[in-house]
C-alpha cells in the first residue's frame, strides 16, 4: 500500500459494508472481515496502490450480501492503516476515518462492491458558542468516564487533547453506547455546532442513566437483609460445589422435571409453557421466593391428564346390566345414558375413533333418591373414573376457575383439581347440589360454570391458575339438584334436565331388600344367617317410621335394627337367626311408631280437608282447618301463608258467599260470624295457588256441617267462577298421597295427561277424580253433596264481582 494522498472522488471506491458499526472521521478501529465479497475487497486492496475505501453500515446486520438498498445513506471514506490475512481465511483490517460522505450509487457488486460517493462539506468557522459546546462536551464526557470502571488513561488523555469541538464530538461518538441510528444521524450531521449539540445530549443522557443505576445499586445494597445475604452465600457455595464436581440436589430435581416434561403426553400449549417455566426456574435458583411457586405450577401441569388415551367402547347391553344392578327404577336416566353410549359407539365406528361430546345431565329430585350414587353407577357402567365436587354453599368464582398465580397459596379451581384426581380426560364428573350455589362480592360461580357446561366452549376451558386451554369436551358431566327454580336460567339452559321422583312403597321395599339391608349387614359385621328382616317388617318401617321421597331415613332405621341385633349377638343373648317380623319386633328396636294414618282422625269433624303440596324434598299432604265464631264476617288466615295462598283463601270465601243458596248455607251467617282458616305446621312457610280447592272444601264442610271424606286428598287452583285450573308437581303430590294411605285423588281435568308419569302400581291403588268445576270437587270430596236452599227463603243477592 502506498503512502496517504489527497482523496479523489472522481473514481468509485471499493465499499466495505459493516455490521452494527460506524467509523467516524479521525477514529481508528480494527475489524475482522470474512464474507466472500469483503475478502475479495481485501485482496484487491493488497494488490493496489489505492489506500482509501468507502465504509457504510448495513441497515440489517443479518443480510449476508447487501446491496445499495441495504446500506445506510451516509458513511465514511477511510484509509486502510493495516491489513493482514488470518489463518482461517479471514482478514484483519485497521481503518482510519478520513471524511464524511453520502452514498450516491453502487456501480458494481462483483467481485466486491464499488460505489460512487459525494463528500459532505463541514463548516470550519468557529465561534464562542461552538467553543462553549466543546467545553461542555469535554466536561460531561470526563464525568461519564469517571463513572465507568476500568476506563483506560489514554482515552481520558485523548479527550483532553482534542481541541476542536467537531473532532471531539466524532471521537466521543465512536466510543459512546448509542444505537446505530443515533450514530448514523451524528455521521450525517456535517455542521460541527449541531453535531456537538447532539453528541452532548447523548452523553448527558448516558451519564444520567448511569447515575440512576448507581443510586439503585446503593439502595439495594443498603436494603440487603439476612435472607439476601444467605442467598448470595448459597450461590457462592453452589459455585464452589460445581468447581469441585459435586452435583446438588436442586440440579437433580430440575433434571427430573425436564425428563418428566419430555416423557409426559402434554398438549402443544402445555409443553411450550412447561419448558419456558423450567428454563425460568433454572435461572432463578432454589432460594428465590418464586422458585417454589414455579415448581408447584410445573407439578400441576405434569400431573394433569392432557391427551385422551384410546379406549374401547363398552357394550350397551353390559352397561344396562350394571345400571339395573345398582339402581332400581330411574328409567329415564338409564335410557339417556344408553342413548349416549349407542350414539358414541356408532360415531366411533363410522369416524374411526372421532370423539363424541359427552352429555351434560342435570338430575333434579328430592334428597335420598340416588342422584349422586347414580353418577357412580354411570362411571362404573362406562368404565370411567368417577369424580364428585360439592357446590353447596360455594360463593367464590375462584373455586371454579382457580386463583391467579400472583396470589400466595394459589391453586387451580375445583374442575381442574377433579381432573387431576381422576387422572383421565374423560371421567364422569358429578357437580353435586348445583342449585345451592351462591354469589357475592367474590363473583358468581354459576356464571363460571357456563363455560364448563357448554359443549361448544368447554373444549378450551380457561383456568386462572393454569392459563393454558384445557379440553373438557370428553367429560360426562352430571349435575344434581333438589329444585330447578334456583338454578340460573342460562346455566339451566345448558343442561339436559331429568326429573327423578320419589319412590313408591314397592320400590322402597325392593331397594331395602336388595341394597340397603345387605349394605348395613356388611357395615356392622353381620350376616344374613344372624338376622332376618322380613318384608312385613320392612313395610312397617316404611309406613310408620319413615315418610320421605327417598330412602335415607329408611336406611337409618334398618341400620338401627341391625345394630340392635348386633348388641344381642355380642352379649350372647341371641341364639341362631334373629327374625324381625311383627310390629312388636320392630317396636323393640325402633321404639313407638312415628307416623300413623292421621288423615281419618283429622277429618272426623266438619271443616277439615286434606290437600296436597309440592316441596323441594318431594310431595307432602297438608291439612286445612276452618272454624267459626261470633262476629261480623271477618276472615282470619294463619299458618304462615304466602300472599298467593291468602288470595286463594279469599277467593274461596267469595265463591261460597256468592253461591250460598246453592250450597245450602244461610246468608245471615256472614253477618253474624267470623271465619278462621288455619293450615297446621305453622313454622313452615306455605304458598301457591294449588290449595284453592282444599280451602274451599274446608269452608263448605264447616258451613254445611258435612264432613270431608277421610280417604280423599285434593289439589287444584280455583277461580271466582268456580272453575278448577291445572297445577304443577302432580306426580310428587300423588306419591305423597299414596304414602299417606289416601285412596282417592281429586285433581284438575287438565292435569290428566300427567297421569302417564305416575308409576302403574300407584295408579292401580288409587282412584282419580278429574274435575273442572268446584261442584264436581264437592261431590267427590264431601261425604254427601250439599242441599240447595229454596230460592224463596231469602231475597236474591247479586253475585259480587271480582
Amino acid at each position: 500500500m502506498s503512502a496517504p494522498s489527497a482523496i479523489s472522488y472522481a473514481s468509485p471506491f471499493p465499499l466495505l459494508p459493516l455490521r452494527n458499526a460506524v467509523v467516524f472521521p479521525g477514529a481508528t478501529l480494527p475489524f475482522e472481515i470474512g464474507r466472500s465479497k469483503t475478502v475479495a475487497l481485501a485482496e484487491h486492496v493488497l494488490g493496489s496502490d489505492a489506500p482509501y475505501i468507502a465504509v457504510f453500515a448495513q441497515r440489517d446486520p443479518s443480510t449476508e450480501d447487501p446491496g445499495q438498498e441495504d446500506l445506510v445513506g451516509y458513511g465514511t471514506v477511510a484509509r486502510v492503516v493495516g491489513l493482514e490475512k488470518q489463518r482461517k481465511g479471514t482478514y484483519a483490517i485497521v481503518l482510519e476515518g478520513a471524511a464524511r460522505v453520502r452514498l450516491a450509487s453502487v456501480e458494481s457488486s462483483t467481485p466486491f462492491l464499488l460505489a460512487r460517493v459525494e463528500p459532505l462539506e463541514e463548516s470550519a468557522a468557529s465561534d464562542d458558542e461552538l467553543v462553549a459546546l466543546g467545553l461542555s462536551l469535554r466536561d460531561v464526557t470526563r464525568e461519564l468516564l469517571q463513572m465507568l470502571p476500568g476506563t483506560p488513561r489514554e482515552l481520558v488523555a485523548r479527550v483532553e487533547a482534542i481541541g476542536s469541538a467537531g473532532a471531539l464530538a466524532d471521537f466521543v461518538a465512536t466510543y459512546l453506547d448509542a444505537t446505530l441510528d443515533e450514530k448514523v444521524d451524528l455521521l450525517a450531521t456535517a455542521d460541527a455546532k449541531e453535531r456537538a449539540r447532539k453528541t452532548l445530549a447523548l452523553v448527558t443522557r448516558r451519564r444520567e442513566v448511569l447515575r440512576i443505576r448507581d443510586e439503585i445499586n446503593a439502595q439495594v445494597k443498603d436494603e440487603l437483609g439476612k435472607t439476601q445475604r444467605e442467598h448470595v452465600l448459597r450461590q457462592q457455595m453452589k459455585a464452589i460445589q460445581e468447581e469441585l464436581g459435586a452435583d446438588g440436589d436442586e440440579s437433580n430435581e430440575l433434571d427430573d422435571l425436564e425428563e418428566r416434561i419430555e416423557e409426559a403426553k402434554l398438549s402443544p400449549e402445555a409443553a411450550e409453557v412447561a419448558k419456558k417455566q423450567l428454563k425460568r426456574l433454572r435461572a432463578m435458583g432454589a432460594q428465590s421466593p418464586e422458585a417454589a411457586m414455579v415448581r408447584n405450577y410445573l407439578e400441576w401441569i405434569l400431573d394433569l391428564p392432557w391427551v385422551a388415551a384410546p379406549a374401547s367402547e363398552p357394550e350397551v347391553a353390559k352397561v344396562r346390566e350394571v345400571l339395573d344392578a345398582d339402581h332400581y327404577g330411574l328409567e329415564k336416566v338409564k335410557r339417556r345414558i344408553l342413548e349416549y353410549l349407542a350414539v358414541r359407539k356408532l360415531r366411533s365406528a363410522a369416524n374411526q375413533g372421532t370423539a363424541t361430546k359427552g352429555p351434560i345431565l342435570c338430575l333434579i329430585g328430592p334428597p335420598g333418591v340416588g342422584k349422586t350414587s347414580l353418577g357412580k353407577s354411570i362411571a362404573r357402567a362406562m368404565g370411567r373414573e368417577f369424580v364428585r365436587v360439592s357446590l353447596g354453599g360455594v360463593h367464590d368464582e375462584a373455586q371454579i376457575r382457580g386463583h391467579r398465580r400472583t396470589y400466595i397459596g394459589a391453586l387451580p379451581g375445583q374442575i381442574i383439581q377433579g381432573m387431576k384426581k381422576a387422572g383421565s380426560t374423560s371421567p364422569v364428573f358429578v357437580l353435586d347440589e348445583v342449585d345451592k350455589l351462591g354469589s357475592d362480592f367474590r363473583g358468581d360461580p354459576s356464571s363460571a360454570l357456563l363455560e364448563v357446561l357448554d359443549p361448544e366452549q368447554n373444549g378450551t376451558f380457561a383456568d386462572h391458575y393454569l392459563e393454558i386451554p384445557y379440553d373438557l369436551s370428553g367429560v360426562v358431566f352430571v349435575a344434581t339438584a333438589n329444585v330447578g327454580d334456583t338454578i340460573p336460567a342460562p346455566l339451566r339452559d345448558r343442561m339436559e334436565i331429568i326429573e327423578i321422583p320419589g319412590y313408591t312403597r314397592r320400590e322402597k321395599l325392593f331397594i331395602a331388600r336388595r341394597h340397603l339391608l345387605p349394605k348395613q349387614l356388611a357395615e356392622h359385621g353381620m350376616t344374613a344367617e344372624q338376622v332376618d328382616v322380613t318384608d312385613e317388617a320392612i313395610e312397617l318401617v316404611i309406613e310408620r317410621y319413615t315418610r320421605e321421597a327417598g330412602v335415607r331415613s329408611l336406611e337409618r332405621q334398618i341400620a338401627a335394627i341391625v345394630r340392635g341385633v348386633a348388641v344381642k349377638a355380642a352379649e350372647g343373648t341371641a341364639a341362631g337367626t334373629v327374625v324381625v317380623r311383627t310390629e312388636d319386633d320392630v317396636r323393640s328396636y325402633l321404639g313407638p311408631a312415628r307416623f300413623t294414618n292421621e288423615v281419618a282422625e283429622r277429618t272426623e269433624d266438619p271443616g277439615v280437608a286434606t290437600g296436597l303440596a309440592w316441596t323441594p324434598v318431594g310431595g307432602s299432604i297438608l291439612f286445612v282447618e276452618a272454624t267459626r265464631m261470633p262476629g261480623k264476617g271477618k276472615l282470619t288466615l294463619t299458618g304462615q301463608l304466602g300472599d298467593v295462598m291468602k288470595e286463594s283463601a279469599h277467593a274461596a270465601v267469595s265463591y261460597v258467599r256468592a253461591n250460598a243458596d246453592r250450597l245450602g248455607i244461610p246468608r245471615a251467617f256472614f253477618d253474624e260470624s267470623d271465619l278462621h282458616i288455619h293450615v297446621p305446621a305453622g313454622a313452615m312457610p306455605k304458598d301457591g295457588p294449588s290449595a284453592g280447592v282444599t280451602l274451599l272444601s274446608a269452608v263448605v264442610s264447616l258451613l254445611t256441617g258435612i264432613r270431608v271424606r277421610g280417604d280423599v286428598a285434593m289439589t287444584g287452583e280455583i277461580t271466582l267462577r268456580g272453575r278448577v285450573l291445572p297445577i304443577g308437581g302432580l306426580k310428587e303430590k300423588v306419591l305423597a298421597a299414596h304414602r299417606a294411605g289416601i285412596k282417592r285423588i281429586v285433581a284438575p281435568e287438565r292435569n290428566r295427561a300427567d297421569l302417564e308419569e305416575i308409576p302403574e302400581e300407584v295408579r292401580k291403588e288409587l282412584e282419580f277424580v278429574w274435575v273442572s268445576r268446584m261442584d264436581q270437587v264437592l261431590e267427590a270430596a264431601l261425604e254427601r253433596a250439599p242441599a240447595a236452599r229454596p230460592k224463596s227463603a231469602v231475597p236474591a243477592v247479586p253475585v259480587a264481582s271480582a
